[in-house]
């Protein structure tokens, strides 16, 4: 059966983009970003995404491209024979489900959050009962089952559709619609009477706070997320390429992807920061931050429900785009692995992450009281090992295949990545690939660990 494509390059980048665009973008980037010394960090976090992100992405993408299949079948088809590089596409199967088991759920708490400012549960709310908002939500394991099933419901019907009728339409329609809203929210923030106290300690480079930080925290939070963004390792990206033509170089493309996925997340930061000092709320990372903080400010707005509408709908774009691009990745596995149908895999998919997703919903409530190593709750453990180990680890994997003579091989992988018209990789970055590269991810694998 042919594989299926992209229509166009937009919606390639644009599906592509919206695939690492997620909650993190927002979750955590402004508030480490200010925390850093502002535009100190940017700057090291733009530097890190071309000397880490784009290149993991290109090798994602040239796997995918050159194989015209998922993981496991995709490595299999392009590793030496004899050879079990393939073994570790089951391993990028298991790191989505892991994604997904929190991930769902976390985007069920961003939709919610959106019906609640659009039906007037905020209005008139005093201040100190925000927060009870969000622990009501947390306590009542049947309201986010319903949302999050709304969720993974939603993402199955898109990806059953197929490519182009299914992802690439609705995931390409949910970008633009972002990018939109993301636009609106970062307007109306630049109107706030102290808007600009908050784009300078936002922006401006600030050497006396990253000292105060320390400089070499500075530099690996820069690596952490200029890393983390991208959901590299669990071959998310990989699948894309496999729908891919070869009309343009995949360093172009990817430099593109990355910088729209740095544009989403910059932008994040000139709604937040000006906001957060307009109205007197501190900027926390994660939930703090989206849960508790903002919401005091558009209590303080005026038609404050509209702009809090809007901005946990932009969320919800954010989480869906992510959700769909990480099921996508998981139903193509299972079409080549055991030839089923897309509407068969879509279909037992759906119900093996609802079941999934159970133990996050009560790890707020009922099972509140399981801990795993280091004090951690389901939801951060879940979180610990897709991004502290999974992703790293098979970002190694991915790199070591395809730059090692034992895998996949430079030079077939620098053909595939020069392949079309575009941004080319030099063959003399090959040391760099193979000695310098490894050692950055495993510093971050090791920082995760401690």
């Amino acid at each position: 059966m042919k594989r299926e494509s992209f229509s166009s390059r937009a919606s390639f980048l644009l599906v592509s983009a919206g695939c690492a665009i997620g909650i993190g973008n927002v979750w955590n980037f402004p508030y480490i970003a200010g925390e850093c010394g502002g535009g100190v960090f940017v700057l090291l976090y733009i530097l890190f995404l071309l000397l880490m992100g784009v290149p993991i992405l290109t090798m994602e993408l040239a796997i995918g491209r050159a194989s015209r299949h998922s993981a496991v079948k995709g490595m299999a088809m392009l590793e030496p024979k004899g050879s079990k590089w393939h073994i570790y596409g089951w391993a990028c199967l298991a790191g989505c489900y892991v994604l997904m088991m929190y991930y769902t759920t976390v985007s069920g708490w961003m939709l919610n959050y959106c019906v609640k400012f659009l039906v007037g549960v905020f209005d008139h709310l005093p201040d100190k009962e925000v927060p009870d908002v969000f622990s009501a939500m947390l306590a009542n394991p049947g309201e986010m089952a319903i949302y999050t099933g709304v969720t993974i419901l939603f993402c199955v019907l898109v990806c059953s559709l197929g490519i182009r009728q299914g992802v690439e339409n609705v995931a390409s329609i949910m970008m633009v619609c972002l990018l939109i809203l993301i636009a609106l929210l970062a307007v109306r923030s630049a109107q706030l009477p102290n808007a600009r106290a908050g784009f300078d300690f936002y922006l401006m480079p600030d050497l006396a706070r990253a000292a105060q930080m320390g400089f070499g925290k500075t530099v690996t939070a820069a690596m952490n997320q200029s890393f983390y963004t991208l959901s590299l390792g669990v071959a998310a990206m990989e699948i894309f390429g496999s729908y891919m033509p070869r009309e343009r170089t995949l360093t172009g493309e990817s430099i593109r992807i990355c910088a729209l996925d740095t544009f989403i997340a910059i932008t994040a930061g000139l709604i937040i920061f000006p906001a957060c000092f307009s109205y007197g709320v501190q900027p926390d990372r994660g939930p703090a931050l989206i849960f508790l903080a903002l919401p005091k400010v558009f209590l303080h707005m005026k038609i404050g429900w509209i702009w809090g509408t809007l901005f946990f709908l932009f969320m919800t774009f954010a989480a869906l785009s992510t959700i769909i691009a990480i099921f996508e990745n998981i139903i193509a596995i299972c079409i080549d692995s055991f030839g089923w149908s897309r509407m068969k895999s879509s279909v037992i998919n759906f119900f093996a992450l609802s079941v999934s997703a159970v133990p996050c919903i009560l790890g707020s409530n009922r099972w509140s009281g399981v801990r795993f190593f280091g004090g951690r709750g389901i939801l951060e453990f879940e979180d610990f090992l897709a991004s502290n180990l999974l992703l790293p680890i098979g970002s190694i994997v991915f790199l070591l295949f395809c730059v090692s003579k034992r895998g996949w091989g430079f030079e077939h992988y620098l053909a595939e990545v020069n392949a079309g018209q575009g941004v080319r990789l030099s063959p003399k970055l090959r040391t760099y690939l193979l000695y310098v590269l490894p050692v950055l991810i495993l510093v971050l694998l090791i920082q995760g660990l401690l």
